[in-house]
């Protein structure tokens, strides 16, 4: 009976020693984007842009990823096109400083009891894709993985990588999916 016990606790032992090789290959398989990312702290966010940088590589023009005070209405406003930040918690753009090219990412952190889909159609109506004044987004996405918004504008080429792999960092785990395209 003790020679059965000891070899059940052994199998068991092995079987969760191979799961967790499985789990740690499947991560690196990633890229290093963690399924189900965490973002409900602007660190969070911004780890889980950087992981998406990094994963997209040398594709992207040299970005700085920084918080956007919400008091700041008209900062809040030029980063997303909200015209309110009534039941806006956090904001995490990430934007190049210099570059001919127009790229913007943002997050936005939403209240507990916001109208979530409401925002991402404000968000789509507003953002300003000419706010660079030379250059323009031609394309826009917006989608939420719960109470986190994210939109990226930029030229196809662009968006369309770094949205993708957004979805990916969250499991495909979205809500409705916004996008426009603009005339240049």
């Amino acid at each position: 009976m003790k020679k059965v016990i000891i070899g059940v606790v052994a199998i068991a032992i092995i079987a969760l020693v191979v799961v967790g090789i499985v789990m740690i290959s499947k991560n690196n398989e990633n890229g290093g984007v963690s399924k189900n990312a965490k973002m409900q702290t602007v660190e969070e966010m911004q780890t889980t842009l950087n992981n998406i940088y990094t994963k997209l590589g040398e594709q992207l023009p040299s970005i700085d990823t920084m918080e956007i005070d919400v008091t700041d209405e008209l900062a809040v406003k030029a980063a997303t096109g909200l015209q309110s930040t009534a039941n806006v918690e956090a904001v995490v753009l990430s934007e190049p400083m210099m570059s001919s090219q127009a790229y913007s990412a943002v997050f936005v952190k939403t209240a507990k009891g916001a109208d979530v889909e409401k925002m991402k159609q404000e968000m789509l109506d507003n953002i300003d894709t000419r706010k660079w004044i030379c250059v323009t987004a031609e394309k826009v996405y917006v989608t939420n993985h719960e109470n986190i918004i994210f939109l990226v504008m930029a030229s196809e080429d662009w968006a369309k990588p770094v949205y993708d792999e957004f979805k990916n960092a969250v499991d495909g785990k979205i809500g409705k999916e916004l996008s426009k395209t603009e005339e240049i």
